[in-house]
């Protein structure tokens, strides 16, 4: 049984058959995903319900959860079930700009490598054959082929095994936790979800305002997953893996607890609950190796991270007795992005910059039918909307600008996404953000409001 709110994925490329390509097995090419343009997909089919929680005005009743404050704005627009509406309410992370001080939220990271196995289960090992083994396809100098099926295991045979570990400290160094970079919209060095956020409430906010992230390194855990429900391309030296594509529904299963007693460590989530390595206090990402997720029946490809919360129950087994308020695990799982695999500037933190700002913005995504619902959006691209979603109208507009912004933090160069302003949902003529903006970092990419538009932009 899943128990979480829609998750909200950054962007997901064109559709395409595997098919087509033609090395042997699950072995895609390194260029697979080159040059594909990054547009939004999400799995909304319980985005507008109402949940299991009451919520009235005050917002989430009654809920162990993260702290947050909540706000309001007017404006005339149509709900998803096409009756008028004028008043908006959202709920943020922290605390309100007006009140100040800093609030820090505990970010724990658990590093989450990727168990590549045959179909009954063992360890697979593969490996890079030339056209003179006969076993690759007339047109192909090379192919990868699996040991102990196509040819016999040597020495020469690599495990399928992602490991994550290399990327966890280029992870953490980077802006998204280090708070070393500086922004315009404030006057100290930050994080870059603070800046942005600071940025959205321009003079609203007092000058000692600040929301951050205390990063925090949790236990690694390893996702095992069977032939058939993954693909995977090689790195040059044949090694595992330049990146692994993993069926959305399997994945969903594999991450999150499926029991609606409570989490037990059958799941990634899970394990890290029961351990108690995330709380209800965190906001806690799941990072993977370069793993996207594919529909295996549309061929659509590719999700690079969401942010979503899973819902367990106060009486949940396995978890600290809390007196008995229904718990809501804010979270997000984000892959890191190695050079090379997509184009628009996509790479190392883009896809959890992404997912943590609209966190920040909507934490719990929309799940009562009433906060962070807002007025139906179009973005240059023709990508439609009613969530506070502020990653998701930058994520598709490679071409009119550069969707990320370069943050170089002791010599490597991040590529954080530029984000969408509180003032962009809010349909306000006049930005009250900083210098009237709509966006930030880069406040250019998104240099107009939305034209107001009808139930489901018309579509």
């Amino acid at each position: 049984m899943r128990k979480f709110a829609p998750w909200f994925m950054l962007l997901a490329l064109c559709s395409f058959s595997f098919a087509a390509f033609a090395q042997d097995s699950d072995a895609l090419p390194r260029n697979a995903l080159s040059g594909k343009h990054p547009i939004h997909a999400n799995n909304s089919a319980n985005a507008h319900k109402n949940g299991n929680i009451p919520t009235p005005h005050g917002f989430p009743l009654g809920v162990d959860t993260i702290t947050n404050f909540t706000g309001q704005f007017e404006d005339h627009g149509v709900l998803f079930d096409g009756t008028a509406h004028h008043v908006w309410e959202y709920s943020m992370v922290g605390n309100p700009p007006e009140r100040g001080g800093t609030t820090v939220f505990n970010a724990p990271i658990v590093p989450v490598s990727l168990d590549l196995r045959n179909a009954d289960g063992s360890p697979r090992f593969v490996k890079v054959v030339d056209a003179s083994s006969g076993l690759c396809q007339a047109n192909q100098q090379s192919c990868v082929v699996t040991c102990g099926i196509q040819v016999p295991q040597d020495a020469s045979c690599q495990r399928l095994f992602s490991d994550v570990t290399s990327f966890i400290q280029p992870f953490v160094n980077g802006p998204v936790f280090n708070g070393l970079s500086t922004y315009s919209s404030s006057p100290v060095p930050t994080q870059i979800t603070d800046a942005v956020q600071r940025a959205e409430f321009g003079n609203h906010a007092r000058a000692d305002w600040h929301t951050l992230l205390s990063a925090n390194l949790k236990a690694p855990e390893v996702m095992t997953l069977l032939r058939g429900t993954y693909q995977f391309a090689l790195n040059a030296d044949g090694s595992c893996c330049f990146f692994v594509l993993i069926a959305e529904d399997v994945f969903n299963n594999k991450l999150f607890p499926q029991s609606p007693a409570g989490p037990d460590n059958t799941s990634v989530i899970g394990q890290a609950e029961v351990a108690g390595n995330v709380t209800t206090k965190d906001i806690s990402t799941f990072l993977f190796p370069n793993a996207y997720l594919f529909d295996p029946n549309t061929g659509g490809c590719c999700v690079l991270g969401f942010h979503t919360f899973d819902f367990e129950p106060g009486n949940a087994t396995n978890l600290p007795a809390n007196g008995n308020q229904p718990r809501f695990f804010v979270l997000n799982y984000s892959s890191w992005i190695s050079p090379g695999i997509f184009g628009g500037g996509f790479q190392d933190v883009t896809a959890n910059s992404h997912e943590i700002a609209e966190t920040f913005n909507d934490p719990f995504v929309g799940f009562d039918g009433i906060h962070n619902i807002v007025p139906f959006w179009k973005n240059p691209a023709g990508q439609c909307q009613d969530l506070m979603e502020d990653g998701d109208v930058i994520e598709d507009l490679s071409k009119f600008g550069s969707v990320t912004f370069p943050v170089t933090v002791n010599g490597f160069t991040y590529h954080p996404q530029n984000e969408a302003l509180l003032p962009w949902f809010e349909f306000e003529q006049n930005s009250s953000a900083i210098d009237n903006a709509y966006s930030y970092p880069n406040e250019a990419i998104l240099p107009h409001l939305s034209a107001p538009q009808p139930l489901n932009c018309g579509q």
